[in-house]
Parts: structure tokens; C-alpha cells; sequence
């Protein structure tokens, strides 16, 4: 799924922000102040960055900057209570991709967020492994050109694995980036939706999430641990 950032110091926006498009489906992390922002801004890739202008520590306008002059493209959306249209022309100058004015209703920030995730040239907008295909605008999901459908947890699951092919994903790391939780080994609920993803993406193909035994799961065609 997309992964958004938010950078907010208002935790009235910022909660309201993030349950919403977490709701949605979305991937959302958040930072409050300019400094976590900007660690945030580097540490991952991100399909969408929504900015708050005003910020403690290192204002949204300077962050964007600096983040621009490292040939970073990703869409960035300022969120601020300026709306002059001289500070408008400031923030789309600097860089940004959208402005929203606070106060703003959810609907329309929904909205601009679906139209900068679609954007062309947005690599991160389709993830793509042998014949199976995950549009992370639309969450449609095909193998084989033929239509899955998945609920939201294993739509998560499959991008999840679309994001690190070949790589061996602990059940903690899994259960931390899908449900947001610690892994305590006791619940069978990861095995539970690892096998229903794993049945419905076999309807139209063989087995590519294998099992590493004592290690976790892994997207490859090459045969598990386990059948």
C-alpha cells in the first residue's frame, strides 16, 4: 500500500489525519516537530508526504527545501493556515506538489492525496513481482491478468512482500508493518492470513510466498520449507 508521512505539530490534525487515511488503507506514519520530520523525510521512501508549515524545531518551508535540493521527487502536500496567495506561490515555489489550507474537510484531502498518488512517473504507484501486479492507487490487485480480491490486512501483506522480493521477512517485522503491533508468538492470526493469500493468489499460479523455516516468509518463486 502507499506509504504517507504526515508532519504535524497539532495532535487534533495529526490524529484526525492519520486514523483517516489509515482507515483508508493507507500506510501513514507521523512526526511532530521539524526535527523528527526531517529525520522521518530521509529515513524510508515515501508515496506522499503531507507538511505542516508552521513546525517547532525547523519549519515545513525549510524542510521542503532542503528535502528538494537532494533531488528527492516525492509529492509533497503543505498543510498550513496561510492562505495569502503570496505565501501560496512561497510554499508552491519551494517545492511543493499541493497546498491545503486549514481548516479543510477529510473528503478533499482524501481527494487531492488520491490525485498526487496517480500522478505519471510515480514508480511506486504499481508493484510488480513475475505475473502478479498490486496498484497501490486503485488496491486492485491481478496474476496473470485475472482479478484478486483481497481484503485490506492482505492487501498489506502482499505489498509487504512486493516491497522486498527475495528477502526474508521475520514474523515480527510482518505482524509490526501490517497490524502495527508486536509479534508475541502466541496468535495464530499471521499463518491465518498467509493462507488465505496464499490460496487465493494460487488460483491463478503457483506458490511465490514460501515459507523459511525459523526464519519467516519470503516472496520467491523458488520452492519453502514447507508445501
Amino acid at each position: 500500500m502507499s506509504r504517507i508521512l504526515v508532519i504535524e505539530d497539532e495532535s487534533r490534525i495529526s490524529d484526525f489525519v492519520v486514523r483517516g487515511l489509515s482507515e483508508e488503507g493507507y500506510r501513514v506514519e507521523h512526526a511532530a516537530d521539524g526535527v523528527a520530520g526531517w529525520t522521518a523525510m530521509q529515513a524510508s521512501q515515501w508515496d506522499l508526504i503531507l507538511l505542516d508549515w508552521w513546525l517547532p524545531g525547523e519549519d515545513g518551508i525549510h524542510l521542503l527545501r532542503r528535502f528538494r535540493q537532494k533531488n528527492r521527487s516525492t509529492p509533497v502536500m503543505l498543510l498550513t493556515a496561510r492562505d495569502a496567495v503570496p505565501q501560496r506561490v512561497e510554499g508552491l515555489d519551494a517545492g511543493a506538489d499541493d497546498y491545503m489550507c486549514k481548516p479543510f474537510s477529510f473528503e478533499e484531502l482524501l481527494a487531492r492525496v488520491r490525485v498526487l498518488l496517480r500522478r505519471p512517473g510515480q514508480d511506486s504507484l504499481t508493484l510488480e513481482y513475475s505475473d502478479i501486479r498490486a496498484d497501490l492507487a486503485s488496491q486492485r490487485v491481478s496474476r496473470g491478468g485475472q482479478s484478486i480480491d483481497l481484503t485490506a490486512k492482505e492487501f498489506l501483506l502482499l505489498t509487504l512482500f512486493l516491497r522486498n522480493p527475495g528477502v526474508v521477512l521475520s514474523r515480527t517485522r510482518i505482524f509490526d508493518s501490517v497490524w502495527g503491533e508486536q509479534y508475541d508468538g502466541s496468535s495464530n492470526t499471521l499463518e491465518v492470513h498467509i493462507k488465505e493469500l496464499r490460496r487465493k493468489l494460487e488460483v491463478n499460479g503457483p506458490r511465490v510466498i514460501q515459507t523459511r523455516r525459523g526464519s519467516g516468509y519470503m516472496l520467491d518463486a523458488a520452492p519453502g520449507d514447507e508445501v
